[in-house]
């Protein structure tokens, strides 16, 4: 089943501000809380649905990536906690109870971006070389006009009268328990302590905006499907002067016509025929450095294995390389001329046999089976 809008969810638009979104949110949390609504089975999910959107929308971070992106890009925000800035259970608690005690939120302070996931499809040969590529990352960053501040360039946020630059107001509240402190954060400056009056005109006060930047990534050799890099401080910007988040590399390797790949080693299977593999011979073998000659001897039976050293997958931040196993494959001719033919019974009798030794065995082997 698919998700619903979520500023449909919460019943605003998408040029809401803050305050109204926060207004709407606890409007919807006391419809559907459960306690208040016992006698309605639906509250439970409804109010879930109703967190699970005010999380998003009420974050600057995801908020940009779901207006852009949809659902798919703020992955699964389902589940009870793990709320955005200025929501979540500390706002339930104020609705019903009146604040924590004379607790509450403390001031926002810079925090951390969130980290990225980049998937990115190699060949083998890349996995086995390593490889340098540009990658396209849409992420958020800290506004260059207004080097994150959030005000227009020129000007500069001034203490918010509301709260005093503190981030967080108090009131005095009677309950049947008692007086309670109420101590939440400032609507007017979303806890930040300071009020933009003129905002940049690019992010439009939020401090961060939306880019697409190019990458450059470095590919060690013998990397695999599953591998993952990290590159420091490439993820999403920090909010009020937090340091950016992560970026991380998830390598699938792509599979390649002849190879196969087992931990570090090769494996390639090589037709020859059966003269090559009765007289023996010298064959080139196909091997990720290029083609390399080999001598089958004689006698080679099919499905024989042959090691090659040091031919295989460099190891993984380490020193070396695998091997090669060159698995022999006899082809069986399908059609012979009468000549070959001719050829063929000839060395057959010169051999004296009429049927394979060991298939002989076998039958024999067979019938004593079922004389029993």
């Amino acid at each position: 089943m698919s998700k619903r809008d979520y500023y449909d969810v919460l019943g605003v638009s998408k040029s809401s501000d803050d305050t109204e979104i926060k207004k709407a949110y606890r409007k919807m949390a006391k419809k559907y809380h459960p306690d208040l609504n016992k006698n309605n089975p639906d509250a439970a999910e409804k109010f879930k649905e109703v967190q699970e959107a005010y999380e998003v929308i009420n974050d600057s971070e995801k908020r940009a990536r779901y207006d852009q992106f949809g659902h798919a890009g703020v992955g699964d925000n389902g589940g009870f906690g793990g709320f955005g800035q200025g929501g979540g259970v500390e706002d339930i608690f104020d609705m019903f109870f009146g604040g924590g005690g004379g607790g509450g939120r403390r001031r926002r302070g810079p925090t951390r971006g969130s980290d990225l996931q980049y998937n990115l499809a190699i060949t083998f040969e890349e996995a086995a070389f390593g490889a340098k590529k540009d990658l396209h990352i849409p992420r958020t960053e800290t506004c260059s006009t207004c080097d994150g501040s959030g005000a227009k360039p020129g000007s500069s946020a001034k203490t918010c009268s509301k709260c005093n630059g503190r981030g967080t107001i108090q009131a005095s509240q009677q309950t049947i328990l008692g007086s309670f402190v109420q101590t939440r954060t400032c609507d007017a400056c979303g806890g930040t302590g300071k009020k933009i009056e003129t905002p940049c005109p690019d992010c439009r006060g939020r401090g961060q905006v939306r880019h697409e930047r190019t990458v450059g990534v470095t590919i060690p050799p013998g990397v695999d499907t599953g591998s993952r890099l990290r590159m420091s401080g490439e993820g999403e910007a920090g909010e009020l002067g937090g340091p950016p988040g992560d970026l991380f590399i998830k390598m699938t390797v792509k599979p390649h016509k002849i190879f196969k790949r087992r931990n570090d080693d090769i494996i390639c299977e090589v037709p020859i025929s059966i003269i090559q593999a009765t007289l023996g011979d010298e064959i080139e073998v196909p091997t990720i450095d290029g083609r390399a000659k080999f001598t089958i001897p004689a006698g080679t039976q099919p499905g024989t294995s042959f090691r090659l050293k040091n031919k295989g997958i460099q190891h993984l931040n380490g020193y070396g390389r695998g091997d090669q196993h060159v698995i022999v494959k006899v082809v069986v001719p399908k059609k012979l001329n009468n000549e070959q033919k001719k050829h063929l019974k000839k060395f057959a009798e010169i051999s004296g046999e009429d049927i394979n030794p060991e298939q002989k065995s076998f039958f024999d082997k067979v019938k004593d089976a079922f004389s029993v």
